[in-house]
């Protein structure tokens, strides 16, 4: 029997490890997931009656989501028409005869939804957090991360092995010969390793900060001269902009290597596979499940999903902030929506506690710390508007799924770029509330809980306030902390880039934030390696908002110190297959489960009081290198 003292993610998670199932079509089973798996069967029940035209909802958007999904789950239809959608998007790349040809049209590929590799995109100004400007990014890889390239990766070779012959397989579907399937492969995984060479890595694109680097728009265009970059902004925005912010700066700097007459064969075959991959999910049922094969390899899923359950999200995601509106306006009580708020405020006032408290920031300090505090804005359950565009999403019954697919995508492309330079919209969620999972926005300085994770057993009216505190709690307190991890704290109460911090106290910050990355560096997650620089800062949401959600247990009178370590474990607890958790390792700024669990603890001394922890024993910590930061 394992003992609470020696390894207290297992003692508490243990016995249920041992008989849970991991669904064949998932990567993982636990907390979060079982949730997430109780959401998604009353989804598909609800969403079945409602294709049996039982108990519609009244909702004009959801009319639309009923008849789209109609169309994503005749599968019959879907298979007669077989990769004919495609074929004729294909013929469209496969014509143009040069890298200008292709550059001419590149602006109508962006506006009908299609692949163009262009990666500029509109998003808010680290300066200036309430307008949206033009943001320079990078070509995604095949690999999770660039380290994955580096000569003798125990995975990376075995990895792009496993893309050749999943590509090889869907590329046949599409009438390919196997000269040309290996040809365009080898054109893909040559510019694709190229791109490994220069693009941002997972720990250094975590880091906000540094992300940022405006370039005049002039001196921007110099980089990829035979780019027409004035003309498709011209045709994009409506005029030629003044300047571009630039995270990808290694990338661009060799952009000619990329975006050239030079480079088009690469490219030309570069963007063949990208179609193709783009689009399996709206093909027949074969096409579908070998499209997903890669990204099964990755994470080490033993099958594809059901068809209909595909057909189910594949129609959602257009939709999926009504159906998250609709979920919880069936599944969150009034009451419950009150009582989370006033958690909110309340773990809000500890931090603010906390703050008035510390004793290694100077009075200055503090006080912009609070400052940002109480213009925190939190989002509980679901957004109380849907965005309009939802409405301008009408299924055309003449037409067909992927006709219906790239409308709606056009829809959303041209709203994209129809906020260059218009104020932030604060009020729209980036989640739909039927998700199971909560955020931070350092830029609009809020806090967001859908109302999928507000239940069991993260929160329920009828567990423990200390057991509630444990769980949603420390998730609120967690979101509430990323105002103070290592990006947040770069950002004012405006969600604005601007350093508020004296010298010395920012330099007392990085010197405890080092402790974070010193405790976890380097530990062994299913035989990888923890990056510690990689998950610092949700490290240190961890430890913040467990610190807090502990202290604000504390207030009350029936507080227990076991309920409340207890829920943060259970929590926690994830059965995942082992590809998926290496997979994390490298690319995930989450640190594994058990990890957040065994070592957060650690670091007070309420557990070790609680659980009656020693030196002799497993979980014992010295007292000298517990960390406290908030």
């Amino acid at each position: 029997m394992i003992r609470k003292q020696d390894d207290f993610y297992e003692a508490i998670n243990g016995n249920w490890e041992k008989t849970a199932v991991i669904p064949e079509d998932k990567v993982r089973t636990g907390g979060f997931s079982d949730l997430a798996d109780d959401i998604e069967d009353w989804l598909l029940q609800v969403t079945k009656d409602w294709q049996a035209r039982k108990n519609l909802p009244k909702s004009v958007i959801l009319k639309n989501f009923i008849a789209y999904h109609r169309l994503a789950s005749d599968i019959n239809a879907r298979k007669e028409l077989g990769v004919k959608p495609v074929q004729k998007i294909l013929k469209t790349y496969q014509n143009f005869e040069s890298f200008s040809d292709f550059a001419n049209h590149i602006v109508d590929l962006e506006k009908d939804g299609l692949p163009n590799m262009l990666p500029l995109s509109v998003a808010p100004d680290f300066k200036d957090a309430r307008n949206n400007v033009l943001w320079a990014g990078a070509f995604r890889l095949v690999l999770p991360d660039t380290t994955y390239y580096e000569p003798g990766h125990a995975q990376g070779e075995a990895l792009l092995g496993k893309f050749r012959n999943a590509q090889t397989a869907l590329l046949s579907e599409f009438g390919f010969s196997s000269t040309e399937i290996d040809q365009l492969i080898t054109d893909y995984l040559a510019l694709d390793a190229k791109a490994a060479t220069v693009v941002l890595s997972q720990e250094e694109g975590h880091e906000y900060a540094k992300l940022y680097h405006p370039y005049e728009w002039h001196k921007f265009t110099e980089l990829a001269p035979e780019l027409p970059l004035n003309d498709i902004l011209q045709q994009l925005i409506g005029e030629i902009p003044d300047q571009i912010i630039v995270p990808e700066e290694r990338f661009w700097a060799i952009a000619n290597q990329f975006y050239s007459q030079e480079s088009w064969p690469l490219l030309k075959s570069y963007l063949i596979v990208k179609v193709v991959n783009q689009f399996t999910d709206y093909l027949s049922e074969k096409v579908r499940v070998l499209g997903g094969q890669y990204a099964r390899d990755l994470t080490g899923l033993p099958e594809a999903m059901k068809s209909d359950k595909a057909a189910f999200y594949l129609a959602a995601s257009p939709f999926s902030q009504a159906i998250g509106y609709y979920y919880a306006q069936q599944k969150f009580s009034p009451e419950a929506k009150a009582d989370v708020e006033h958690k909110v405020t309340t773990m809000i006032d500890i931090f603010k506690q906390r703050l008035q408290t510390n004793q290694w920031l100077n009075e200055q300090t503090i006080s912009k710390a609070v400052t940002k505090l109480n213009t925190i804005v939190p989002h509980i359950g679901y957004p109380e508007t849907l965005p309009e565009r939802l409405s301008r999403k009408i299924v055309d019954p003449s037409a067909s799924l992927l006709e219906n697919a790239l409308n709606f995508k056009k829809i959303e492309i041209e709203h994209h770029w129809s906020q260059w330079h218009q104020p932030v919209d604060r009020d729209e969620w980036h989640m739909p509330a039927h998700l199971v999972n909560a955020y931070y926005d350092p830029q609009q300085n809020q806090i967001v809980f859908p109302a999928a994770i507000l239940q069991s057993p993260f929160y329920s009216l009828s567990q423990s306030s200390s057991a509630n505190y444990g769980g949603i709690g420390a998730v609120i307190a967690h979101e509430i902390s990323h105002a103070f991890d290592t990006n947040g704290a770069s950002f004012d109460e405006f969600g604005s880039l601007n350093n508020w911090w004296t010298d010395d106290d920012f330099a007392a910050f990085k010197l405890r934030t080092n402790q974070v990355v010193q405790q976890f560096d380097g530990l062994e997650s299913y035989g990888a390696k923890i990056n510690g620089n990689l998950t610092v800062s949700e490290n240190v949401a961890d430890l913040g908002g467990l610190a807090a959600a502990l202290a604000a247990a504390k207030q009350d009178d029936d507080f227990s110190a076991q309920d409340f370590f207890e829920n943060w474990a259970a929590i926690w607890r994830m059965k995942a297959r082992p590809e998926y958790m290496q997979l994390l390792a490298a690319s995930d700024p989450h640190g594994p489960a058990k990890l957040r669990v065994n070592v957060q603890v650690k670091n007070f001394d309420t557990f070790f009081a609680t659980f009656n922890v020693q030196p002799k024993d497993e979980m014992w910590l010295d007292p000298a290198k517990r960390i406290q930061i908030w």
